[in-house]
């Protein structure tokens, strides 16, 4: 998530070959974490990582604003899509290669049309979810046509961001984050509302067949509003059924950003995650799950010059290890496919780049550099 401030022209940034570098851009239309997160740079910040280079970073596109990627496999192919929110659009890739292959979508209120796509996921490789912040509602696509199936929230969304899916009967439970204010300070700046109104902070939608089309049934909102465990600026959530477990992100730097447990039930656990590390601003959140129920979670950093990738034990929830790439910074939203192909035999992880495009690491790599055991699916 960024904040409102003017367009500001960003270098343009490579596709392959990669060449390390240090830029600290400056980027548009920042959002409800109004803060100066985008002056928050690794190189002044003596974080530990290890460096892992990138397998590609895709053809930078800074007038569409890319925030958040995912994957699916088609007929075999690994294919990748990302929110571009400047343009109302989607941003379809090769997953393999990071090559452009088409846009979809444009802008609109009608059904297949986004205003401000931010957070997006695949699921069962057939359908894809994309949250719009400024249409206030949830939309369903059918892969890989993206045909649009589904329409949803806009009754109780105020300011929507992100999302987490899992399969429920047969259909779908769908989580979205909102991100409502309580209005703008003299500044311009959003005011985060009270802690007793921070029960709604994440809405829960029952997504089920109905017939041969879809229907979406609001299922009830939740949001701790204790001073330890509420979500006073909320983006990122991602869940993990094995160990009843939901990790959202803290973006509030002055409360403390970083991750705090929750239960699938939407209850505050009274555990924070990272606390330690964090030292600009969690961002995206993704799981590497291993069949025996041991793994990884992959949490961004949101430094400006280059974002810190911070790995926690997925059992126990300790610390583990960081690692940075060479070039890839302010990441927003990320996405771990631990699916193996010719490329990416142990699986992918893919995170936003300077709101420009999209990063690709290898898992083989991260998972070398921090000396991580293997993960069987």
């Amino acid at each position: 998530m960024t904040s409102r401030r003017p367009l500001r022209q960003l270098p343009l940034l490579l596709l392959l070959p990669l060449a390390a570098c240090s830029v600290a851009p400056v980027v548009a239309d920042r959002e409800p974490d109004q803060y100066d997160a985008d002056d928050v740079l690794l190189r002044d910040h003596p974080v530990p990582h290890v460096v892992v280079r990138e397998a590609f970073v895709t053809a930078a596109t800074p007038e569409e604003n890319i925030d958040s990627p995912a994957s699916w496999l088609q007929d075999g192919r690994r294919m990748l899509v990302a929110t571009a929110k400047a343009t109302d659009a989607l941003v379809v890739y090769d997953g393999d290669t990071g090559r452009r292959l088409r846009t979809v979508g444009g802008p609109g209120t009608a059904p297949g049309r986004l205003q401000r796509p931010n957070g997006v996921a695949t699921i069962d490789d057939r359908y894809l979810f994309v949250v719009e912040r400024d249409n206030r509602r949830v939309q369903m696509f059918r892969l890989p046509e993206f045909t649009p199936l589904l329409v949803f929230g806009a009754a109780e969304l105020q300011q929507p961001y992100g999302l987490w899916v899992r399969a429920s009967g047969d259909g779908y439970e769908v989580l979205v984050s909102d991100a409502y204010m309580a209005g703008e300070d003299a500044n311009g700046d959003d005011i985060v509302p009270p802690l007793d109104q921070l029960d709604r902070r994440f809405r829960r939608y029952q997504v089920a067949r109905d017939g041969d089309g879809w229907s979406a049934r609001a299922a009830g909102a939740f949001g701790d509003t204790s001073a330890a465990g509420a979500i006073r600026v909320p983006e990122s959530l991602f869940g993990d059924p094995a160990h009843d477990r939901l990790l959202v992100a803290e973006e509030d730097v002055p409360t403390g950003t970083r991750l705090r447990e929750y239960d699938l039930q939407g209850r505050y656990l009274g555990r924070d995650v990272g606390a330690g590390q964090y030292r600009a601003q969690a961002e995206g959140i993704a799981l590497m799950a291993c069949a025996d129920g041991s793994g990884w979670w992959v949490a961004s950093d949101q430094f400006a010059d280059r974002t810190v990738f911070h790995l926690f034990e997925r059992r126990g929830l300790a610390h583990v290890g960081s690692f940075a790439g060479q070039v890839t910074g302010l990441t927003d939203g990320v996405w771990l496919d631990p699916r193996g192909d010719a490329r990416f035999p142990q699986g992918v992880f893919y995170a936003s780049h300077l709101d420009q495009g999209v990063a690709a690491f290898d898992w083989r790599d991260i998972a070398s550099a921090l000396s991580l055991p293997a993960c069987a699916q």
